[in-house]
């Protein structure tokens, strides 16, 4: 995972071996039924979890949630964080909300749900990554849950799906795979030729596919604080992929991509027709400036915009090439925002930065985390921990230098992350900023009348000698964990926040 953009040396190797496969492309098959076996979920209709109206999210008072968090993507078998110091443990989700991060993006692999099977859940799966989201529910961290892949399989050094849903070509089969480091494993003809098998649901694997999500949902479509299903990470379109570099291949999400998400959107839908489907534009279009097609789906009205944000001048400078400005990406990741609203608006979704980052460049992070803030943007960073990761561009990543040592943190980078911010608002939020230098937040929101009180976490690393909070059009109150409650003196009025040092 991590780095999603592309240099342009590496770029030209690819080429290459694409055009050693020309006339490989695979022909179509028809879509059979999906159907699976389910393990239902005790309802519980209490239970807070986020939904859908207009662009945000929004919790179960009604109230417009903003997510600052991390990725949680174990991506070694058995797929899932152990409950060690290097994993995840209750001092980890005690770490996550004592620094105000309030939404994890989970990576429940395809080849843990059902490892053995088409449509077969794994119980030790489940109660793997159930230990974890108790312990983030019981903080009131929101959950999306991330069926990760990259490189399709670690036949091609990467992972994702089962070992039975991996199917080589049957010409290039007869060679030993091509095992080239991530992301250039993308470009060998092999593994591009296996994601337009996929496409196009060869040895029937956009129903297995959906089989696995039906699983997920039947198991998590209750669970607390849960906000979604985001459906793959990063599709990859395969020999195509060029087209997608340069133009954004209109005519992959067309015949490919498109049916593929409404086929698995119904079929979690059988299961659980409430919560948010998450669908993400095809890989490249995360650190290229390309358009992106996806089409609304007839009769679904709670669809999320997953997007990521990777800006090339900063992949550059990690892969050593000295042609970046990290300054570009000021320009490069306000386009790239738009360019997402723009999609999730065309869609009826809510969108979410879900990954972003990848690195330790401090300016690229407050660059990235301010552009989010300016257009009022939910995120989750990349990532929490290294945890050992086959697959990523550097690994100059996780936000320790010790996974297993929280006094390891790298505090330059906590403090652009850890951010004073706006976490749910009984209204509409209209602006947002916050200066990691100094601390000074400043936030304004059109009223609602929602009887919950609009909370803004402070940050416990900006404010050494205390802080000041001023409000126009309502009063304030400090909660008993330091959050900032706000309310309106007339709803329906617009309301501004700011605090700043003492």
């Amino acid at each position: 995972m991590s780095r999603r953009t592309r240099s342009t040396v590496l770029l030209a190797l690819a080429g290459l071996a694409v055009t050693t496969v020309a006339g490989l492309g695979p022909a179509r098959a028809a879509e059979p039924e999906v159907r699976s076996a389910v393990v239902a979920a005790v309802p519980d209709d209490d239970a807070p979890q986020l939904r859908r109206e207009g662009r945000w999210l929004v919790d179960e008072q009604g109230r417009v949630v903003i997510v600052h968090g991390f990725n949680l993507v174990w991506k070694l078998d058995p797929y899932v964080p152990p409950d060690t110091a290097e994993g995840f443990t209750e001092a980890d989700a005690e770490w996550l909300a004592r620094y105000g991060f309030n939404g994890m993006r989970l990576g429940t692999l395809w080849a843990g749900l059902t490892p053995d099977a088409p449509g077969v859940g794994d119980p030790a799966y489940r109660d793997g990554w159930q230990r974890v989201m108790d312990l983030l529910s019981d903080r009131g961290i929101w959950m999306q849950l991330d069926m990760h892949q990259d490189q399709w399989h670690e036949t091609y050094g990467g992972e994702g799906v089962p070992d039975w849903a991996q199917h080589r070509p049957v010409v290039l089969g007869l060679l030993p795979p091509l095992n080239l480091p991530f992301p250039m494993g993308y470009w060998t003809p092999e593994n591009s030729l296996v994601f337009d098998h996929f496409w196009a649901n060869r040895h029937r694997g956009i129903d297995h596919w959906a089989a696995a999500w039906q699983v997920a949902a039947g198991w998590w479509k209750d669970q607390p604080h849960l906000m979604g299903y985001d459906l793959i990470n990063e599709p990859w379109m395969g020999l195509e992929w060029l087209t997608c570099f340069t133009s954004g291949c209109k005519a992959s999400y067309t015949n490919e991509l498109q049916p593929a998400y409404e086929k698995v959107t119904r079929a979690i839908r059988q299961v659980d027709p409430d919560n948010l489907v998450w669908w993400e534009p095809q890989q490249l279009a995360a650190g290229r400036q390309v358009p992106t097609f996806l089409e609304p789906m007839a009769g679904e009205d709670q669809l999320g915009y997953s997007w990521h944000n990777y800006c090339q001048d900063v992949f550059l400078e990690s892969q050593g090439i000295p042609l970046g400005n990290v300054e570009n990406c000021w320009k490069f990741s306000q386009e790239r925002t738009d360019t997402a609203l723009a999609q999730a608006r065309k869609i009826n979704a809510a969108a979410m930065m879900s990954e972003w980052g990848a690195t330790d460049n401090i300016r690229a992070v407050e660059i990235d985390a301010a552009v989010a803030d300016r257009n009022l943007m939910g995120w989750s960073h990349w990532a929490y921990k290294q945890w050992k990761d086959p697959t990523t561009a550097d690994d100059a990543q996780g936000m320790f230098h010790d996974d297993t040592d929280f006094d390891s943190v790298k505090t330059d980078k906590l403090r652009v992350l850890v951010r004073t911010y706006a976490q749910a608002t009984a209204g509409t939020p209209l602006a947002m900023s916050f200066d990691a230098a100094n601390g000074d937040f400043a936030y304004r929101y059109r009223s609602n009348a929602i009887d919950a009180p609009t909370e803004i976490f402070v940050s416990p690393l900006h404010y050494p000698g205390g802080h000041r909070v001023e409000v126009s059009g309502g009063t304030w109150t400090e909660g008993t964990d330091g959050r900032i409650l706000v309310r309106p003196d007339v709803p329906g009025t617009e309301v501004a926040v700011a605090i700043v040092r003492r």
